[in-house]
């Protein structure tokens, strides 16, 4: 494992209002419906445990009813809160507090993991990707979202001198702190570079536009957008990724123990509301029934 201080930097939601800041009552509902219908496409009809990174406040969550059981990671514990008192405590939804890059959880544990909206905060790529497939079990689903640095509005103002990164370019481009735009073909590239099998690239939200939002009804520009979604043309806002584990990786989706302490591997044993690392006597704290990987409690 990395050193904390080598780490790349989290882009941390804690204590925001982005449920109604983004998303409540701020007219994204054009957004909102054409992600989840895409979503509804690429899904299987039946799975036993996915993995959600990047579940904040849960607003997909509900999408992957088709599941057993659903594991919300997220960094910030605020929003998790939020969605345990949407979703309910159960065995069916597990709420973790944890960082991407170290993820606390068994190799193979997941044959599903999904990550929307969530890539575009990350420094460093390879190592996501890395970490996400080392949870995953043989060809396990791996669905990505990342906001494409080759969309058309992007093209224009390139070819009109209005910016002066260059859309075609693979390199992505960090146009604000911890936001990132990446070109589809680079991040075809890292996925395979990972150990996974790119089976589906589709555009998303073509008409993410408010003068185009305000004017045409939802259900038009959504219907509208689910013809464009299998054009096969990436030059949306926003690029879903439907991919499969491959290469060495175990099955473990049989398991009922999913925690190794993040910062070693080692086992976990549970004592009381803390789980103690075999390795070291690391404690990671339950705190209200989300588990907190963030820190450990000494």
């Amino acid at each position: 494992m990395p050193k904390p201080e080598s780490r790349p930097k989290i882009c941390d939601y804690e204590g925001s209002n982005y449920r109604t800041d983004f998303w409540e009552g701020r007219g994204r509902q054009y957004e909102d419906r054409t992600e989840r219908s895409v979503l509804r496409r690429i899904l299987p009809a039946a799975g036993k445990r996915l993995l959600e990174i990047g579940a904040g406040f849960g607003r997909l969550t509900q999408e992957y009813h088709m599941y057993e059981q659903v594991v919300l990671v997220d960094y910030s514990l605020s929003q998790l809160q939020y969605a345990q008192q949407q979703l309910g405590r159960s065995p069916r939804f597990v709420y973790v507090a944890a960082d991407v890059y170290r993820l606390p959880f068994r190799s193979g544990v997941f044959d599903a993991a999904t990550m929307i909206r969530v890539i575009h905060h990350m420094a460093d790529v390879p190592a996501v990707l890395k970490a996400i497939h080392r949870t995953l079990a043989p060809n396990a689903l791996f669905v990505l979202e990342h906001a494409n640095k080759r969309n058309l509005k992007a093209m224009l103002r390139y070819a009109l001198k209005y910016q002066q990164w260059n859309p075609y370019d693979l390199s992505p481009v960090e146009f604000v702190e911890l936001n990132f735009d990446f070109h589809p073909e680079y991040i075809r590239r890292e996925l395979e570079k990972a150990q996974f099998e790119v089976q589906k690239q589709v555009p998303v939200s073509f008409f993410r536009l408010g003068a185009l939002k305000n004017r045409v009804p939802t259900d038009v520009l959504v219907a509208m957008d689910n013809v464009m979604q299998r054009s096969g043309l990436l030059y949306a806002p926003s690029v879903f990724v439907a991919a499969r584990a491959v290469g060495e990786t175990p099955d473990h989706t049989g398991q009922n123990g999913l925690f190794v302490c993040p910062e070693t591997g080692a086992e976990l044993r549970l004592e009381g509301d803390t789980l103690i690392s075999a390795a070291n006597g690391q404690r990671w704290a339950i705190r209200d029934g989300i588990y907190d990987f963030k820190a450990p409690l000494d």
